[in-house]
């Protein structure tokens, strides 16, 4: 008798084993396949922006010259320009996170120049070579227009660095010229009247966008801009005449500039997306 009631519970249990096996299984083949999401990936679009710039240039020029250089040779030993400010204003698109273009204007501030030569000719009074120097003074400005595009390297810790590069045109004006010489007892004055002078410029850039909120970058750069040449009215005695037509060229005008602004891109807020994959 407990053989047979053993030998029923030993069958039992085998049954409901195998019944469970059976079930998990049809479990297991009617379970769907598993979804991957990824997590959430911030694309910011792009879009038109505004830019304002303010800065500080450091000119320098090649060197200065007349129609006078054809018969008389003249030693420059300065030809220096002071600082002055820059105002820029611009509208741009930025078609990616890498990407931008842009158009600005601006006017260069009046930058005074400080001039000195000397030059030796003969001199039929005395009978013998004589040196003389000439002192120049003048102001120049420009207003400046360029069309610009950027790279932005990549974006780390909410700073941007990028380059640059820009091509256009620039009126640059010379004003105030002024020539004397002060030689003792050899004093001479002459003076010119201002003139503007349209050239090809170009630029290159290189600096640093500072996110501050998605719609607004405060940016720091740094500008290489080549302006052309300046050219004063033509050079004048006194009492107005002249013996010739002879102004006085700035050769190769650059410009190493530094300036800090701020570019505000319209409708600049990031969406988020996710990606899903089966």
């Amino acid at each position: 008798m407990r053989s047979f009631a053993f030998s029923a519970l030993i069958g039992a249990a085998t049954l409901a084993a195998a019944s469970g096996a059976g079930t998990e299984s049809v479990l297991a083949a009617d379970m769907p396949a598993p979804v991957y999401t990824p997590p959430p990936v911030e694309v910011v679009a792009g879009g038109w922006y505004l830019r304002g710039n303010i800065g500080m240039t450091n000119q320098q020029i090649s060197g200065l010259s007349s129609v006078e250089d054809e018969t008389q040779y003249f030693d420059v030993v300065q030809k220096e320009f002071d600082s002055s400010p820059f105002f820029s204003a611009g509208v741009g698109y930025k078609f990616n996170d890498w990407f931008r273009v842009d158009v600005t204007g601006e006017y260069r501030g009046k930058s005074s120049f400080h001039g000195l030569d000397n030059y030796t000719y003969y001199d039929d009074w005395v009978g013998s070579d004589v040196t003389r120097s000439n002192v120049y003074t003048a102001t120049k400005s420009e207003w400046t227009f360029l069309a610009n595009a950027y790279v932005d390297i990549g974006t780390w810790y909410g700073i941007t660095p990028f380059v640059g590069a820009g091509i256009g045109f620039t009126r640059n004006t010379l004003s105030g010229y002024t020539d004397t010489d002060p030689t003792p007892g050899m004093q001479s004055f002459a003076y010119a009247n201002s003139n503007t002078e349209t050239e090809f410029a170009w630029a290159l850039y290189a600096g640093l966008g500072m996110e501050i909120t998605p719609n607004l970058t405060l940016e720091v750069a740094y500008r290489y801009l080549d302006l052309g040449k300046a050219v004063t009215g033509d050079v004048m005695l006194p009492d107005g005449t002249n013996n010739y037509y002879n102004p006085l060229t700035f050769d190769d005008l650059v410009s190493h500039d530094i300036s800090i602004g701020f570019r505000y891109m319209f409708g600049a807020a990031p969406t988020t997306t996710a990606l899903i994959t089966k």
